[in-house]
């Protein structure tokens, strides 16, 4: 009799734990970034984290090696089956991750996409870091001003199914198309898929094809670094200019020494933060993602979802900002 009562006390404990298990992944929050070694994704998910434990939850943050939409499904599919309250992803490609989230989704897990999007059918809402027209204007008429109005530009970007970079690109090349900008010559696109070997080695190339170049704007915090490494260790400063989005605590030697006068971003703690109070907004019942629902951000204050670009909806961070000589050496140790 007493083996028996001392299974059925061992039985019944076990069941207690596992069963506390599964209810503390239940109550998990997962975020998704597009590879490990990008110190932009590390920020992002460092504010995610933050947000999460301050709301009492358990923040997972995963990362496939490479920046794929192949590594990141493997993810998803390891997530489901933790069975996580929600899933945010700094999307690989656009459409690729749908039948990965819809898979979720269909578990009752909530999925929206920051930073990078995915399409609309594969996510309840996306968090954008700033407004898509603004970033791909705000870079010609940086290329515009470092020109002076005219000569060759390259554009330097991540990878090349990447929604965020892509639709900025597009937007980019829109704006091109307005008289003020028609002495401004594009003339090339790479990707250096935000590896910093490979975006180095774009650099350099595009350097070697056009010697009359004079800008490189990269939409890429990987990219744009390493851009303006190579104009440094070629000599070039003066003669070819960065500018993009970067990290200021990356960027400050290379706006210091002229390489890149100034370049744009936001903040990627924020962005990550910002989408932890989603991710709980979501999972309670807070949103939905259907427009105009309203959500408190923690100390960001109080955000409303509205239409995206893509037919979808999404809640917005805020606008770009400028970083340059008068500003870098106090956000150099900010992010």
């Amino acid at each position: 009799m007493k083996k028996v009562i001392t299974l059925l006390l061992l039985a019944a404990l076990l069941f207690a734990v596992v069963g506390c298990r599964r209810d503390a992944q239940e109550g998990a929050h997962a975020m998704i970034a597009k590879s490990t070694g990008n110190p932009y994704m590390d920020r992002m998910l460092s504010g995610f984290e933050d947000a999460i434990t301050a709301q009492g939850g358990i923040a997972i943050t995963r990362a496939p090696a490479l920046p794929t939409a192949e590594g990141q499904i493997q993810i998803i599919d390891q997530l489901i089956a933790q069975r996580v309250a929600s899933i945010g992803i700094a999307a690989n490609d656009f459409d690729a991750l749908e039948p990965a989230l819809a898979r979720a989704m269909n578990q009752g897990i909530k999925v929206y996409s920051l930073d990078s999007a995915v399409n609309p059918a594969s996510r309840n809402v996306h968090v954008n870091q700033a407004d898509t027209q603004a970033i791909g204007r705000t870079l010609i008429e940086a290329v515009y001003y470092l020109t002076g109005g005219a000569g060759e530009f390259a554009i330097l970007s991540a990878t090349s199914t990447a929604s965020n970079q892509n639709a900025w690109i597009a937007v980019m090349q829109e704006v091109l198309t307005e008289p003020q900008f028609s002495n401004l010559d594009l003339v090339r696109i790479v990707f250096g898929d935000d590896l910093r070997d490979r975006s180095t080695s774009e650099a350099q190339a595009l350097l070697a094809s056009f010697p009359d170049l004079r800008v490189i704007v990269a939409p890429t915090t990987v990219g744009i670094a390493a851009a303006a490494r190579v104009v440094t260790t070629q000599g070039l400063i003066g003669q070819v200019y960065v500018t993009g989005l970067g990290l200021p605590s990356e960027m400050a030697e290379y706006i210091e020494n002229g390489s890149c006068p100034f370049m744009f971003l936001w903040n990627p703690i924020d962005l990550g933060y910002l989408s932890g109070y989603v991710a709980t907004a979501l999972a309670n019942g807070t949103i939905d993602g259907e427009i105009g629902g309203t959500l408190y951000g923690g100390r960001l204050g109080s955000f409303t979802v509205t239409a995206a670009g893509d037919g979808g909806t999404e809640i917005l961070l805020g606008a770009p900002f400028r970083f340059d000589p008068d500003n870098i050496a106090v956000w150099r140790y900010v992010y």
